[in-house]
């Protein structure tokens, strides 16, 4: 297993390891994986070796290399990259002309001296959480490789827990970072909507989406958070805030924060080891107070139809002249999201405003809350249905029943895994008020400290 982000870079730093030798034994890694996990749907073999060897050659001549110096990284494929063709998951855009610059966030982990090793596989376009790519081929779970690793980012969740690199970087629509990160026990962090600049990435829904991390450490999360954190005049959205840092809130103290643990919705429609999850996390927080967000099942159906309308009304040209050229899954829903009356969409903001207004009183008296990342653990590939307390659904949607609520007022999310012996992982999402990242980095090291002193 690969060495944490932070652990490799001081270790290059200090001269112990080269970034050379890190980066060939990630290529390594990679091209070992590649026939069963088929995380990556491009490496960049040359390119990163080149990066190494020009940070070895600073070190020796006594330059700052970054903090991130010599850490191999890997992006969701939707992310710009200079001189490379931006597929988002699509067979469609392999004819669109390459990128002519890194998307902000590529560029800023660059900066600090990580080595960008390759692309992720994902769902066509984001929309999905299974990652069974119709043109790139299934990603499956590192932990049981006949389950699927979640989506749409599922090859960047599959590929850090795997170990073939310590962070990628994916985005969140309605539950792209997180439900992956459930499934295949890792970190994924969703930040407020807006904190993370979007420029250069291609996007699924524009009011919804956001960039988000994985990692396997506390540590890693909170140090690559803050190095893409900052104002962005190429992504309007971007917000003018300036960064928080959330690093030197790694220091675990429960005084004085108010957690609880999220009831109603959030507490029915899933198996129960899931709520069992939740509890385990409330044990170890000492956590016993409960709170509703009140009409989360109304706010799930409102993001469904915001980002049905947003997502087909991009992709519109191509539906109507090339329709086979997409993935079957996601055409059909395209087409229906389509005929979405656009009466439906004005409706479904209109009670987002309401809904957003209901959240913030709750916070009121709670500074985070508890709630299940998925309804089960990984189901099948190829699994189109689920049975839940005696109820048969559909799997693609409703992965994402506790996540779509959150994104839907751009919530900040942490995903923290709970391991469980023999059995597949799980998540349990942390949930702020918006542009309180600290308080969920600092909430995560606790879990981290307690579950490690209690194995």
């Amino acid at each position: 297993m690969m060495a944490d982000a932070t652990v490799i870079a001081q270790a290059v730093r200090a001269g112990e390891v080269s970034a050379r030798a890190v980066c060939e034994q990630t290529l390594t890694r990679i091209a070992q994986s590649h026939g069963h996990l088929n995380c990556f749907t491009t490496v960049f073999t040359d390119q990163a070796l080149r990066a190494a060897v020009a940070i070895d050659r600073a070190i020796a001549q006594g330059d700052d290399p970054g903090v991130l110096a010599g850490v191999p990284f890997a992006v969701k494929n939707l992310f710009d990259i200079a001189g490379v063709v931006t597929l988002a998951g699509s067979k469609i855009n392999q004819t669109n002309p390459s990128a002519i610059q890194d998307a902000t966030a590529v560029h800023r982990l660059r900066q600090a001296g990580a080595i960008l090793v390759g692309t992720l596989n994902m769902d066509e376009y984001a929309y999905g959480f299974v990652t069974e790519n119709a043109h790139y081929g299934v990603t499956p779970n590192p932990h049981d490789l006949t389950r699927i690793s979640g989506g749409s980012s599922g090859g960047s969740a599959a590929a850090v827990a795997a170990g073939l690199v310590p962070i990628t970087l994916g985005t969140d629509t309605n539950g792209s970072v997180r439900v992956p990160a459930g499934l295949c026990g890792v970190f994924g962090l969703k930040p407020t909507y807006g904190r993370l600049s979007r420029a250069g990435v291609a996007l699924f829904s524009t009011s919804l989406d956001h960039v988000g991390v994985f990692a396997r450490s506390v540590q890693d999360l909170a140090l690559v958070y803050d190095l893409l954190q900052g104002q962005d005049v190429r992504d309007p959205v971007c917000c003018q805030r300036p960064p928080q840092p959330c690093s030197p809130e790694l220091d675990w103290g429960r005084a004085g924060l108010r957690i609880a643990i999220a009831d109603d919705y959030f507490a029915t429609g899933g198996e129960p080891e899931v709520f069992a999850a939740v509890q385990q996390i409330a044990e170890v927080l000492q956590v016993t107070q409960r709170v509703i967000l009140p009409e989360s099942h109304r706010a799930r159906a409102a993001a469904y139809l915001i980002t049905a309308c947003e997502g087909s009304n991009l992709h519109l040209e191509n539906l109507r002249s090339r329709p086979g050229a997409f993935d079957p899954a996601t055409r059909d829903r395209f087409l229906a999201g389509a005929l979405i009356p656009g009466s439906w969409y004005v409706q479904g903001q209109r009670f987002r405003r309401w809904y957003r207004d209901q959240i913030q009183q709750v916070f009121q008296t709670v500074d985070v809350i508890l709630a299940p990342t998925t309804p089960c653990v990984a189901p099948k590939i190829g699994q189109e249905t689920i049975t839940i307390a005696g109820e048969t659904l559909q799997v693609r949607p409703n992965l994402g029943r506790y996540t779509q609520p959150l994104s839907y007022i751009g919530l900040p999310v942490l995903s923290v895994p709970v391991e469980r012996v023999g059995q597949l992982p799980l998540g349990v999402q942390l949930i702020a008020s918006p542009f309180h990242e600290s308080l969920l980095i600092r909430v995560a090291q606790g879990i981290r400290g307690n579950l490690s002193n209690q194995s």
